[in-house]
């Protein structure tokens, strides 16, 4: 594991750890390569306290509503990711089924009824658009999940993930799923992330331009904002088929509250990694998951959740492999 240095004194250092790691939870995958598409799913079998931020034009969620701060429920069972587009929420019932099989969720009285939200992206142009997740795949992440998974690139949600549409499918490149996790004392705060968005993915740390539209000769990768530009009185949905959807997680105590405003700094990971990041097009959106009883300043766990999304977008690029004809970070760093 390599150290992440957070620049606030000389001599701080976080440990990089796994994301599972993260108390209480528990991550699992499955995907159809055919598709290619998966889902990736995150359970806390006990309860976690979940907020979520959407700040995309053009979402696709489930159970959202129920994490307002207004409403009843306080804790959830599992959060999922997936591909599909709108058909890809079908997931959630194969996970409701496994948690319900295991005496999991809101005790009605006659069943227990798990909480289970999730977020959707599409990934419908490239391959098979009739392949989906479905309550099956759902299911079988959740199996998955019993064994400890720390898998990147083209697994779970990411499995179809592609960034740089703007352009079209031909000269766009595969992105796929990340996750970044560290450790501060007992503290504990991570991200998982499938990158789907419409723009370029860039290194914050090095202004690298890691993956994006490609040029005609596909040698390199275009600055979309530019392309934008240039189009700006074009109204046509002209890059339709992105969204980036992720997790950020800690052992921290918060309240369902607290953590929705958790998820909204988390969004800060975001706009330092993609260029542009929450347009119309996209339906970006962050869930938080607060998982222990570890007593945290809001404020710091934010800016370290923000720190490690930014962390998981970069490795979602660089640990995604071709697919489907689109090329990766990894191939063409060998051009």
């Amino acid at each position: 594991m390599n150290e992440f240095k957070v620049k606030l004194k000389r001599g701080v250092q976080m440990k990089e750890i796994p994301f599972s790691e993260i108390e209480g939870l528990q991550v699992g995958h499955a995907r159809n390569l055919a598709g290619p598409t998966g889902v990736t799913v995150i359970i806390s079998k006990a309860g976690a306290a979940v907020g979520v931020d959407v700040r995309g034009g053009a979402p696709s969620t489930r159970e959202t509503d129920l994490l307002k701060p207004v409403n009843l429920v306080q804790e959830a069972h599992a959060v999922f990711l997936a591909g599909g587009s709108a058909f890809g929420l079908d997931a959630g019932a194969g996970i409701m089924q496994y948690l319900e099989e295991k005496g999991i969720g809101f005790d009605v009285q006659v069943t227990r009824v798990p909480v289970v939200c999730g977020a959707v992206l599409f990934d419908l142009a490239l391959g098979d658009h009739r392949i989906r997740p479905d309550k099956e795949m759902g299911y079988q992440a959740c199996l998955n999940a019993e064994a400890e998974d720390s898998a990147q690139g083209n697994v779970g949600a990411g499995t179809g993930a592609s960034v740089g549409k703007i352009h079209g499918m031909d000269r766009a490149m595969k992105s796929g799923l990340g996750t970044y996790a560290m450790a501060w004392k007992n503290l504990k705060v991570g991200a998982l992330v499938a990158v789907n968005c419409l723009g370029q993915v860039i290194d914050p740390h090095t202004g690298e331009k890691l993956a994006g539209p490609l040029s005609e000769d596909k040698k390199t990768v275009l600055d979309t904002e530019e392309i934008m530009l240039d189009a700006f009185a074009d109204k046509q949905n002209l890059f339709s088929g992105n969204t980036t959807i992720g997790v950020v997680a800690t052992n921290g105590r918060f309240t369902k509250t607290e953590a929705t405003k958790l998820a909204s700094m988390a969004h800060n990971g975001y706009a330092r990694t993609m260029r542009p990041a929450h347009t119309m097009y996209d339906g970006d959106t962050i869930f938080a998951m607060s998982t222990g009883d570890m007593e945290a300043d809001l404020s710091v766990v934010g800016f370290l959740a923000a720190n490690a999304m930014e962390k998981a977008v970069v490795a979602a690029i660089k640990n995604a492999g071709t697919l489907c004809g689109l090329p990766s970070y990894q191939e063409r760093r060998q051009w």
